[in-house]
């Protein structure tokens, strides 16, 4: 009797940040495959007995490859068991969620996807950045910052340098130079700011503030690393406003108002 494949955003790395319907998913689960940056402590709500298994993906280097996981959640599915394919973020924001989804039905296994809290959202927040404001920003733009020439197809540096107010770019610390020469090139003001922020939403947060011309010197500085996103646009000023009403807000709600 074949199952239901489950297809859970666990959200961007607070554990707090998941869905009561993804919880419900974790612990209905019979086998759960998990990425790299899935929050350990959501595993610990998975029910005594059920199979664990890892498919984190670093840099460069994959545990199991796309094609293995696709296989592994119909093969499970097959053999009755119900599954939890449980992703950092959302699954279907640079997840590969879809991929998985179109495996399942190829292979007429029922699923269903419940969305997760993504990164690009979630980590500026954290760092007292709105990714859309009335008076700095009224657009967004997610980027894949690993696709870079050569690799796949070229992003449209032009469209997102003139027509995009905030810019929140995933996997791109990597090619951050890459990335900032591109947005001048187009007539990016280089002058404009940009936040980078390292393991958004957990205690390990870190963040790096700068301009187009300057974060890559600040990024060195800082030792900043993967997993990190980045975010350009005016809204990144909106921070300076919030970290004046910091130490007000810990103190009247006894609770952590900013997580940078």
């Amino acid at each position: 009797m074949i199952s239901k494949v489950y297809l859970v955003g666990a959200g961007p790395g607070d554990p707090d940040l998941i869905t009561i319907k993804a919880l419900k998913c974790i612990k209905a689960a019979d086998v759960v495959l998990y990425d790299r940056l899935v929050n350990e402590e959501l595993l610990r709500e998975a029910r005594q007995g059920a199979d664990l298994v890892f498919c984190g993906k670093h840099p460069n280097f994959h545990i199991l490859k796309q094609e293995t996981i696709n296989h592994l959640l119909v093969k499970y599915a097959k053999q009755g068991k119900t599954v939890t394919r449980l992703k950092g973020g959302d699954p279907f924001v640079f997840g590969r969620g879809a991929e998985e989804a179109e495996a399942l039905a190829k292979n007429g296994i029922p699923f269903e996807v419940v969305p997760g809290i993504t990164s690009g959202i979630a980590a500026p927040a954290y760092s007292g950045i709105p990714v859309t404001h009335r008076e700095f920003g009224s657009s967004v733009a997610m980027v894949a910052g690993h696709r870079c020439k050569g690799k796949h197809k070229e992003i449209d540096w032009k469209s997102l340098a003139e027509n995009v107010d905030t810019i929140a770019i995933y996997m791109g610390i990597s090619n951050l130079t890459y990335i900032c020469d591109q947005l001048k090139r187009n007539e990016k003001n280089a002058d404009m700011p940009v936040a980078i922020i390292q393991q958004g939403t957990t205690i390990e947060q870190k963040i790096v503030t700068g301009t187009i011309n300057t974060i890559v010197a600040e990024v060195d500085k800082a030792a900043i690393n993967n997993p990190a996103m980045i975010i350009v646009g005016e809204v990144v000023r909106f921070r300076e406003r919030l970290l004046n009403l910091e130490t007000l807000n810990i103190q009247s709600t006894g609770e952590k108002a900013l997580h940078a």
